[in-house]
């Protein structure tokens, strides 16, 4: 019997080694999403950017702010004299963080005290704005061991920082994800569907016969996409009335630009499942194909992992994942509830990276009907 499972074995073995495809795939691919994903999965402030406004413009203020600022994780990008240019920094996602100290800051503390000063969080990002929220409540607590040390005496006034979300007031999980939910699950769908359409015709011996009839090419290839793209958009209206029913998620801004987002992004998930379709001889290789193309997309995108914290190399590599993109759209419009002004850049990259994946898919197409 041993001897047997050992021929088994042995014979799994050399069917596995004698494939270049299935070598490459054991071996190529979890060395790059150890190295990429041990780089990007990492819960913690590297670099976080901060407008300040000192109201105050004493020495303690002064010294609360080269605190906040010591570790060199948080950095004052901008100084300004009025809370509503903070609040406008906010709002247009230049700085994560607005931190106002009041007039009667050192005042306070002189009379026994506490100060306060309100940091005032971008809540679109919940997960990274609640690693900021910590690593400001705990250098606060270190500012405030350091004027103990420095004061020789037994227990005074304290600095309190009075914390806020700015469009996502409890920084709440559900209103961060949910909407994102809406860019993941349209890139799972159109992209398996995709990935299987061409590989499942060739694998039955259909694609044939679809080649020698009438059917051009270029009817074929619209026949193939277009029922995928309906059900994109049919997904993105049933979730968007499941986030807004049943979990309550604020719609502040225009469904209108979110439907009209929508065909960038899927220029590109449609166009990585043709691509993915037309190298793949199999239906098994497709479904393999699809998973290691789905990972990194999805923990490069920001869904769950900041990019801030990401090494500048693994950051490069987001700027080619088209669902960052759709992400930040997203969350802005059902928490921000901005407009095209403001998301026209998001909108270009996803045009672009449409046309780059959407390109390849239709070569790779292309070269399969050949």
């Amino acid at each position: 019997m041993f001897g047997r499972i050992r021929h088994i074995v042995m014979k799994e073995f050399i069917h596995v080694l004698r494939d270049r495809r299935l070598r490459a795939v054991l071996i190529l691919p979890p060395l790059f999403q150890l190295v990429v994903l041990g780089y990007a999965i990492d819960l913690d402030v590297k670099f976080a950017s901060l407008a300040v406004l000192d109201g105050d413009r004493t020495p303690l203020s002064r010294d609360l702010r080269d605190s906040l600022t010591a570790t060199g994780r948080m950095t004052v990008t901008h100084e300004v004299s009025r809370a509503a240019d903070g609040a406008g920094l906010l709002d247009s996602g230049k700085v994560d963080a607005f931190i106002h100290i009041p007039q009667g800051f050192q005042r306070d503390f002189s009379r026994g005290r506490n100060p306060a000063f309100q940091v005032v969080l971008d809540g679109t990002d919940a997960a990274f704005a609640g690693l900021l929220a910590q690593r400001i409540s705990g250098t606060t607590q270190h500012f405030n061991a350091g004027i103990l040390e420095k004061s020789g005496k037994g227990p005074g006034p304290r600095v309190e920082a009075v914390q806020r979300g700015w469009f996502n007031t409890n920084l709440l999980s559900r209103n961060y994800f949910v909407p994102g939910i809406i860019a993941l699950i349209v890139m799972i769908i159109t992209l398996m569907l995709t990935a299987m359409a061409i590989v499942r015709e060739r694998e039955t011996g259909t694609l044939e016969q679809l080649l020698v009839s009438p059917v051009h090419p270029v009817e074929l290839l619209l026949g193939k996409i277009i029922p995928f793209a309906i059900i994109a958009f049919a997904e993105v209206a049933m979730i968007t009335a499941v986030a807004l029913l049943i979990f309550q998620v604020p719609l502040r801004g225009s469904l209108t630009l979110l439907f009209v987002s929508t065909p960038l992004y899927l220029l590109s998930t449609l166009g990585a499942g043709l691509l993915i379709s037309s190298v793949s001889r199999t239906q098994q290789q497709a479904m393999m194909a699809t998973f290691l193309f789905m990972l990194p997309a999805v923990l490069l995108s920001g869904f769950a992992f900041p990019i801030h914290n990401m090494p500048p190399m693994v950051q490069a590599l987001t700027w080619l994942d088209p669902l960052r993109f759709f992400l930040v759209i997203v969350r802005e419009i059902f928490l921000k509830g901005v407009g095209i002004t403001t998301l026209w850049p998001q909108m270009a990259a996803l045009f672009l990276l449409g046309l780059l994946f959407f390109g390849l898919g239709v070569a790779g197409f292309t070269r399969t009907i050949d």
